[in-house]
């Protein structure tokens, strides 16, 4: 996979990239939220973030968007990327009897993004607050977090309490703690 090793501290200048992630890059400007920001092919799994990580310094976490089985209440949950999922394990933590994955049709409505680009930053997508976030404790013991600005070329790394004290209060999303093992 190739990836630019540079780290830019800027948006890129627009060109050939989609609105959704210029979008991504005036918000956190408009916050003043510094990042760091690398570019590289599409990373579509957590294997393929790993060379990423080593350059951006922060872990990549797994954004996983789930759902009900009834397609009523969507989930975003951001985990290590190195800890397993199991979804009877977050189920029973949130009083749920059974979690899926959603559609993309659902993460598209919803975050405005496609499978492989969901990011906690994708919530600046949902006005309506129709997805509820869960962070995995062991997350929020980290500084910086990595995370795709919604889409799965460019990678950024952020100040964990900027994501959590500027951008989510932004946004008007709380979130809930899981407490995950993976066992």
């Amino acid at each position: 996979m190739y990836i630019d090793k540079t780290l830019y501290t800027t948006a890129p200048s627009g060109e050939g990239r989609l609105d959704k992630e210029m979008r991504v890059y005036r918000l956190l400007e408009e916050l003043h939220i510094p990042y760091s920001r690398i570019d590289h092919e599409h990373a579509d799994t957590i294997e393929d973030c790993r060379a990423i990580d080593e350059i951006l310094g922060a872990p990549i976490c797994k954004n996983l968007f789930l759902r009900n089985r009834q397609a009523t209440n969507f989930y975003l949950l951001l985990m290590p990327g190195s800890k397993r999922f199991l979804t009877k394990e977050l189920s029973g933590q949130l009083g749920i009897s059974r979690l899926s994955f959603a559609e993309p049709k659902y993460m598209e409505k919803y975050l405005d993004t496609t499978p492989g680009s969901a990011s906690i930053l994708a919530l600046m997508n949902d006005p309506d607050h129709q997805v509820r976030l869960v962070i995995d404790k062991d997350l929020l013991c980290s500084e910086t977090i990595g995370c795709h600005p919604c889409i799965n070329t460019s990678s950024l790394r952020l100040l964990t309490s900027d994501v959590l004290n500027i951008f989510l209060k932004h946004t008007g999303h709380s979130y809930t703690v899981a407490t995950l093992t993976g066992e």
